[in-house]
């Protein structure tokens, strides 16, 4: 019984030891047996599948460049709806003199001909390359003959200059795609610390933090492999996933040659550099660039409410933003004032300066917008930082202003800026502030039309947007206007014409337009059947999620949503029989939704409010919400019957 047990021990301990030993930076060998799989397990419905893929991150130690690879092999199992993978794109960043390349780059289709596996290389013919912004230039390479049923296989590797200055790239381990093994490998010289940052709620199968010898000298390396990592599931109302993704960034934390020099730090030494650093603290040092260009009658003004707004409104005026975001100045404010067009450092800066020269307390306030993730408080380091903005203390309230939108007003700032935490960085006082936008952002939606003697419907169409999402309205119409008139007819289904869009003087945004319509309308014998609400009828509840809701319900900001009707009935015509009006709101007044409708004369008069009183929500409110949104759908589909008179 002794010798049974022993040897079950021991047997034990070497699956243990065996289950523990994994090789990473190891790809499998091709498959044959890959390309015959009809759908992928973790997903039946996935249109591709990750059979492979590995990130590894290697600082040389004898030039601190940073060498990125990447292999990748993918199944594809429906072409038409797995498009992200038909193309590989390769980033490379520009800076100064300072540029990454592109080396060792492989990419093949395979695919299953007569039961013989067929390759087709990627030819550098096939590589394009776009400029993305001034630092960014994409490079593109297309697959060739993919097919439902392919593998695309591909790897480079792309040398980098810039480990001392930035991040380095954060690798999400959870896309939409599963994956049957992901892989994040970081090795860094014994001399070169950094601060890794793991986020998410997946945890690795397979992980190695060690010291060891690499590559002929001492390393730190940081090992995470993953396995059957299921597709992450998206919701409606969260402007940000990849902030609740797994996800792994290492952050460089300090440097030891011959003496130590730290990066990450703490905000007050952040601030600190800031201030000494030519392209931000001598930016604003430059006073006499302020004073020989306050705007006249600022300084006669009685408060400073109105010289700040007036500020603002000059900067709105006078310079356009160049859409490059950013911590530090690029041309320089002299130059601003010379072009009139420069960054967001440049502008928002400038209006601290302006601010301070009208006798105002005013700071920069540095910020992450919500498409470039969190900032991490925990670990302070500018890296994950990228938008300035400027700040005031007025009667010991404190006031953010963002001038590189020219409809943004005090504390109302365009949606990308609202993003939970920001950093004052105060001349003598570096803070961390919360950040909730208090500002309501409302759309109104009105329709005046009539019903013709044919039983069609015409008549005129407003849609009016306030605040920040006004700002985020007119950003999406000054990026293709044409495709932003377009989504009108492809929403709803109807003939618009005329359509007319613009800022308003207060700077909402208004889209006014036409149309007619001979849909709307159902006839039975003398009677026609109709929706009051026409096309602005709520089809679906939009808070449909049959899951546990897992991630917050986020808006940007308050809304209040006005849809409203006026319907003229055509002469003859009696309703039979009126919807029920209709009002819901939570008991804490936090959401509130009303149908009301009213006969005027020979007018229809309907109006369905939705108002939310908050910016976001916890998941908890997902319930109510949902109960909510459909009371609205079943009010909005109410129909009435116009009967014609004998």
């Amino acid at each position: 019984m002794k010798k049974v047990v022993l040897v079950l021990i021991c047997s034990a301990n070497l699956a243990f030891v065996k289950a523990q030993k994994h090789e990473f930076l190891n790809p499998p060998k091709f498959s044959d047996a890959d390309l015959s799989k009809a759908k992928s397990l973790l997903d039946e419905n996935a249109p591709a599948e990750i059979l492979y893929k590995s990130v590894h991150y290697r600082i040389d130690a004898s030039t601190g460049d940073l060498h990125k690879e990447y292999v990748y092999r993918i199944k594809i199992y429906n072409k038409d709806k797995a498009e992200d993978w038909l193309n590989v794109e390769v980033p490379l960043r520009q800076s100064g003199s300072d540029l990454e390349t592109l080396h060792k780059f492989k990419a093949f289709t395979y695919n299953l001909e007569d039961g013989k596996t067929v390759p087709v290389k990627v030819e550098k013919s096939s590589k394009y390359k776009s400029k993305e912004s001034k630092y960014i230039t994409v490079n593109k390479f297309a697959f060739p003959n993919v097919k439902d049923g392919s593998i695309l296989e591909y790897q480079y590797e792309v040398l980098s200059p810039f480990a001392f200055l930035y991040l380095v790239p954060e690798v999400l381990i959870e896309l939409d795609t599963p994956s049957l093994y992901t892989e994040y490998v970081l090795d860094s010289p014994a001399n070169i610390a950094y601060n890794i940052n793991y986020t998410g709620e997946l945890l690795p199968k397979h992980r190695e933090v060690a010291d060891r010898t690499l590559y002929g000298t001492q390393y730190k390396t940081y090992r995470f492999g993953f396995e059957n990592v299921k597709g992450f599931k998206t919701e409606k109302h969260v402007r940000n996933d990849r902030n609740f993704r797994t996800k792994i960034s290492a952050e460089l934390h300090s440097t030891h040659f011959r003496e130590l020099r730290l990066y990450s730090s703490s905000w007050d030494q952040i601030s600190k550099r800031l201030s000494e650093n030519e392209d931000f603290g001598g930016e604003l040092k430059k006073t006499r660039l302020a004073k020989e260009n306050m705007p006249t009658g600022v300084l006669e003004m009685k408060t400073d409410f109105e010289k700040a707004n007036a500020i603002l409104s000059y900067v709105q005026k006078t310079f356009t933003w160049n859409k490059d975001r950013g911590i530090y100045t690029d041309n320089g404010i002299k130059k601003l004032l010379e072009t009139k067009v420069g960054n967001a450092a440049e502008i928002n800066l400038f209006l601290v300066m302006l601010f301070r020269e009208a006798g105002i307390k005013s700071d920069p306030l540095i910020i992450s917008t919500v498409d470039n993730g969190l900032i991490n408080m925990v670990s302070p380091n500018l890296t994950k930082t990228n938008l300035v903005l400027a700040s005031v203390e007025i009667n010991n309230q404190l006031h953010i202003y963002d001038a590189t939108s020219k409809q943004s007003s005090m504390d109302e700032l365009p949606l990308k800026d609202w993003n939970q935490y920001g950093v004052l960085l105060a001349k003598n006082n570096v803070s961390q502030i919360q950040m909730t936008n208090m500002k309501s952002s409302n759309t109104y939606l009105t329709v005046d039309a009539k019903i013709n003697d044919d039983g069609s419907i015409s008549g005129s169409y407003s849609d009016k947007d306030t605040g920040a999402y006004a700002m985020y309205v007119k950003d999406s119409y000054d990026e293709n206007a044409e495709k932003y008139k377009k989504q009108y007819k492809e929403n709803f289904s109807i003939d618009f014409t005329g359509i007319d869009s613009k800022v308003l003087e207060n700077g909402e945004f208004e889209s006014t337009m036409k149309f007619s319509s001979s849909n709307l309308i159902d006839r039975i014998g003398k009677k026609m059947i109709i929706n009051p609400m026409l096309f602005l009828s709520k089809t679906s509840n939009e808070f449909d999620q049959t899951e546990t809701r897992k991630y917050p319900i986020d808006f940007g900001a308050p809304t209040t949503k006005v849809k409203k009707v006026i319907l003229e009935i055509p002469a003859g015509y009696v309703i039979e029989e009126m919807p029920k009006n209709k009002k819901i709101v939570t008991e804490d007044k936090e959401i509130e939704y009303s149908y009301a409708i009213e006969q005027k004369g020979n007018k229809l008069e309907v109006t369905s409010t939705t108002k939310i009183s908050s910016a976001d929500y916890p998941k908890e409110y997902y319930p109510a919400f949902k109960q909510i949104w459909g009371v609205a759908s079943k009010q909005e589909n109410q129909v009435i019957s116009l009967i014609k008179k004998s």
